[in-house]
């Protein structure tokens, strides 16, 4: 039987006891923010003119060429150039060095880190990937943030594992696509250290492997497609490439994708689904028959945001 809706539709909004456990298990200091909101984050009121408004950041479309670009060099199809320039613009102006070009390369990725440790973030909350809370108040009096992305609560479960409230939420979503079966993780989100052959891509949010034990060959590509189609860098990883059956997927624009030893291998797995091959080390060519291939998306803007 499938999941309710109303299960789909629950909150994003965690108590804030939930999200200072989740700052410590990273290593945040008790007193330190946290990227993850606690409730609806409230913009900063803006200064402007009576007849000049504030520019705006699409802040969905920076996430994703947040984890493309850095690998995989300015992408005009992401359509993000004038959002980062804005970011880049509002970086600058805190005198912290980066190009104003539109490229969410390595170097803005370390300058928006180093504005988020200026927050008093650190950790997950200060990976180089704007947050709802760090980037409005980098924009105030420069510009609004519209297609705001909260991951919710990071301590949210999805078939029997951990993941964030916008992971859960995706996943219920490719589940919904298809009727017949529901997923089971054999791996979540925030899990540092926990499986070796991971390479730390599940240490931070918005990344999960799911079992695919008693499915077809049909049946397992479709629910590669479901996934990829709500907005997942998603993967049926084989024998043949060393791993037992299994998906692993990616949620593309998750603010906590994060890796503890400093690497950046979920991020740039973005990258390379993006590009057609396969997140892998090899970076050789997706092995996803072209049937079940979908244009490249994130949650939000399957959503329609």
């Amino acid at each position: 039987m499938k999941r309710s809706s109303m299960g789909r539709r629950s909150a994003l909004a965690a108590p804030l006891a939930v999200a200072a456990v989740g700052a410590l298990a990273f290593g945040s200091a008790a007193a330190a923010p946290t990227e993850a909101p606690t409730a609806a984050p409230v913009a900063a009121p803006a200064v402007a003119s009576a007849t000049t408004a504030l520019p705006s950041v699409d802040m969905a479309r920076v996430l994703a060429a947040a984890q493309v670009e850095p690998r995989c060099g300015d992408k005009a199809g992401l359509a993000d150039n004038a959002s980062t320039k804005l970011v880049q613009s509002a970086l600058t102006s805190k005198s912290i060095s980066t190009s104003v070009d539109g490229w969410y390369g390595n170097g803005t990725t370390s300058a928006y880190a180093t504005w988020q440790r200026r927050q008093g973030y650190s950790g997950i909350d200060a990976n180089g990937l704007p947050g709802v809370s760090s980037l409005t108040t980098l924009g105030t009096n420069r510009f609004t943030v519209a297609h705001k992305v909260s991951t919710g609560s990071r301590s949210s479960s999805y078939g029997g594992k951990r993941v964030n409230d916008r992971t859960r939420q995706m996943l219920q979503a490719a589940d919904n696509l298809l009727p017949r079966w529901n997923f089971s993780l054999t791996q979540g989100s925030y899990n540092p250290g926990g499986v070796s052959a991971s390479a730390g891509t599940h240490d931070g949010g918005g990344v999960v492997d799911i079992s695919v034990g008693g499915l077809s060959d049909a049946q397992r590509w479709q629910q590669v497609k479901a996934l990829r189609t709500v907005g997942f860098a998603a993967w049926l990883r084989t024998p043949a490439q060393g791993f037992s059956y299994h998906i692993h997927a990616v949620a593309i624009g998750d603010p906590d994708i994060w890796q503890k030893d400093g690497g950046h291998v979920a991020r740039d797995q973005v990258c390379d689904y993006y590009i057609g091959k396969n997140g892998l080390a090899s970076h050789a060519a997706d092995n996803t028959p072209s049937s079940y291939r979908v244009p490249f998306t994130w949650w939000e803007r399957y959503k329609g945001l």
